[in-house]
């Protein structure tokens, strides 16, 4: 039970890499002297939010809990690893600690953080949270390559490359452009499918955009062979795509 005013969590967006694209809200909430936690994938490795940080120059606080986050895909196992860690979390903040959990990217955009947030909540729904918005890696990325993501009316969709190269296929005729994450495991088979469909001069693959080891390819062909890193990204542009009429300054649904 908690017996002191309870502390707040803040889900706090780093962006992509680059530490200048961390906010003025993030920077001044790390600059507190609160309290920091962030996610490891196995106990005594390293966070990629963390080095972030790191990289930024920012003076560490006293309390530093890295929460344990496996990458395995069994829900059951990975609801006892989030469990364990929101109980951590929960008795830090029952104790009137704040704590800010270090995320790269965006807090609310496929973020590791909403997992916790919501464990957190059920085992306490009193306690506070707080999300703090950033910069995703894939506006880094647009930017970084001086490409747009999308203009006037045009459709935009983002997914993990995971869904397979059916559903991306699928996807094409419906969005302008497409956003693909973590494209690692399937980058031969959307290369096929992009030289298949002639899309190749509106492809181009970004890889830890925003730190020093930053790749951007636009010949996404010469990544066959190659592994890239999990960090990695590609955004393909879909030009010749069919629409329908507009109505009002909105696109009519077609038949």
């Amino acid at each position: 039970m908690c017996q002191v005013t309870k502390g707040t969590l803040y889900g706090l967006s780093l962006g992509p890499g680059d530490p200048g694209l961390i906010t003025r809200r993030s920077w001044e909430l790390l600059n507190s002297g609160r309290g920091w936690c962030y996610p490891v994938r196995a106990l005594g490795s390293d966070s990629y939010a963390h080095e972030i940080v790191r990289r930024s120059g920012c003076a560490e606080p006293q309390r530093m809990v890295p929460l344990h986050f496996p990458m395995i895909h069994d829900q059951a196992r990975l609801a006892g690893y989030w469990l364990a860690a929101a109980e951590q979390v929960r008795e830090i903040l029952c104790s009137g600690e704040d704590l800010l959990f270090l995320v790269e990217g965006d807090a609310s955009t496929y973020s590791t953080f909403s997992h916790l947030q919501r464990t957190l909540l059920a085992l306490d729904p009193t306690l506070a949270v707080e999300v703090v918005a950033g910069v995703t890696s894939y506006s880094a990325a647009a930017a970084a390559t001086g490409r747009s993501l999308a203009d006037s009316d045009d459709t935009i969709a983002i997914l993990p490359a995971g869904y397979g190269v059916a559903t991306v296929e699928a996807l094409l005729p419906h969005f302008d452009t497409l956003v693909l994450l973590k494209v690692k495991p399937l980058i031969e088979d959307l290369i096929d499918l992009i030289e298949r469909l002639q899309l190749q001069e509106g492809s181009y693959f970004v890889e830890r955009v925003g730190t020093p080891e930053e790749r951007q390819i636009h010949d996404v062909a010469t990544l066959r062979g190659t592994t890239p890193n999990y960090l990695s990204l590609m955004i393909i542009h879909n030009p010749e795509r069919t629409r329908t009429l507009q109505h009002r300054g909105c696109r009519q649904k077609s038949d």
